[in-house]
């Protein structure tokens, strides 16, 4: 069962992502002094006394701007509140009831969804008088918090599960299959994973950058649990040092490692370029299993072999490359479940009887290296460890490994098992009691 939303909303920069992160016990939202950092609807898991909830996280709701980005964040936040089951209305008590606060409340009194009026800013106990002015919102006795300081925020935790009532659920285990989407900007992300949905669920935009956080979504595919992450587009943290980018950006990086699987979006009119290489090679590094999405494939003449050609050469991790476009709809609903295929890959085990006859066989097919008449044993190979596999092989001497005979032993298991986009990690480690050695 899908959890129970309590969305916050509020006008720009009245502390809507301090308060969620507050509330969440985490870093999940982006957060800075600028206004209308948050454009997208985030969603946010809190756990509270047992009870589970999503926090909806919404951009500013300024109705006095005309402007196309705003007019699209408004839209996202009153789907926010349209399927929330409980409202948070974010105010800066400091600040006092503002023309666009009154409009805010005016609209939220027409719904049928509990409120609850949080007071933000009240950073000490003896300010607490600031909140009486928001009594003329007409939206209930309003909660003093502190987003920064967490002053409040307890209460104001009570109070959502109190409103939630049965729709709370108890907290347990997630087994959902998390693949963050990323890529380098404006290379079609955000119109994909609406292409996954079947709906608008993140604003896109032909301006680079607009989106700013990572957004979760969770879909069901073949009747297994995905939660996909949207993400800012990834560039060289030198580019965006010092700015709201940059910190979009540790978001991404952050959404990968969490990931079980990193589908990596590439423009194919621009061809895989550089920094295609480099991002799948940062979620190679990350432990993900890689999947490299061609989009815009109906705009290029592009061939798809020469393509997967050159990320061979680049990258030993080998990811599977497949074509699609999110306009047109071509191969999108091949993607998750490909997706999700190299998720499973990556948590498999290779019973260690079968992974030593394969290593035997390697070597009797392509004997290890020499030196000075000293040949490479292998004594014995377990799996350690998965997402990613993990493999370690006992040596007589780690000396006498080179690089080419030890591409050539993963590229035979790639090959053998089905590896192709899954990291694989392996370990040549002395037979005797010597420190461990790794490739």
């Amino acid at each position: 069962m899908s959890l129970p939303i309590v969305a916050i909303v509020g006008f720009p920069n009245v502390g809507k992502s301090t308060l969620v992160n507050r509330l969440a016990g985490g870093r999940e939202a982006v957060t800075h002094s600028e206004s209308g950092v948050t454009r997208d609807r985030k969603r946010v898991r809190c756990d509270w006394n047992g009870l589970a909830f999503e926090l909806l996280d919404t951009g500013g709701i300024d109705l006095e701007d005309e402007s196309e980005l705003a007019r699209d964040i408004q839209r996202q936040a009153r789907l926010g509140i349209a399927e929330a089951d409980v409202v948070m209305m974010v105010v800066d008590a400091r600040a006092g009831v503002r023309a666009g606060d009154v409009e805010l409340a005016k609209t939220l009194r027409g719904s049928e969804v509990p409120v609850i009026v949080v007071a933000n800013k009240v950073d000490r106990p003896e300010d607490e008088h600031l909140t009486a002015e928001l009594n003329q919102l007409g939206l209930g006795e309003p909660l003093p918090v502190s987003a920064s300081h967490g002053l409040g925020t307890g209460d104001l935790l009570d109070r959502a599960v109190e409103l939630l009532g049965e729709h709370a659920q108890p907290s347990e285990d997630s087994d959902a299959v998390r693949v963050a989407v990323i890529g380098r900007p404006n290379a079609g992300k955000s119109s994909l994973v609406n292409a996954f949905l079947g709906s608008e669920r993140v604003i896109v935009s032909d301006r680079a950058g607009t989106t700013r956080d990572s957004i979760d979504t969770e879909v069901e595919v073949d009747g297994r649990r995905v939660i996909l992450v949207d993400t800012a587009g990834l560039r060289r943290r030198s580019k965006v040092a010092g700015t709201v980018d940059y910190y979009a950006q540790l978001r991404s990086e952050h959404a990968v490692e969490r990931a079980d699987v990193a589908l990596v979006v590439c423009d194919a009119g621009d061809g895989i370029t550089a920094e295609d290489l480099r991002v799948a090679e940062m979620a190679m590094k990350a432990g993900c299993a890689t999947l490299l999405a061609l989009n815009k494939w109906d705009e290029t003449r592009t061939d798809v072999d020469d393509a997967r050609a050159r990320v061979t050469q680049k990258l030993r991790l080998r990811p599977a490359v497949i074509t699609c476009s999110a306009i047109r709809g071509r191969n999108v609903a091949n993607l998750l479940p490909k997706a999700l295929a190299l998720a499973d890959r990556a948590a498999e085990r290779i019973p260690t009887p079968e992974l030593n006859r394969f290593v035997t066989d390697v070597a009797a097919k392509t004997p290890p290296p020499s030196r000075r008449g000293r040949r490479l044993r292998m004594y014995y190979a377990a799996q350690i460890g998965e997402r990613p596999p993990r493999i370690a092989i006992q040596v007589n001497d780690r000396k006498l490994i080179n690089r080419e005979w030890a591409y050539h032993l993963e590229n035979r298991l790639r090959e053998t098992y089905a590896l192709e986009g899954v990291p694989l990690v392996i370990d040549f480690v002395p037979h005797s009691g010597t420190r461990r050695g790794r490739q």
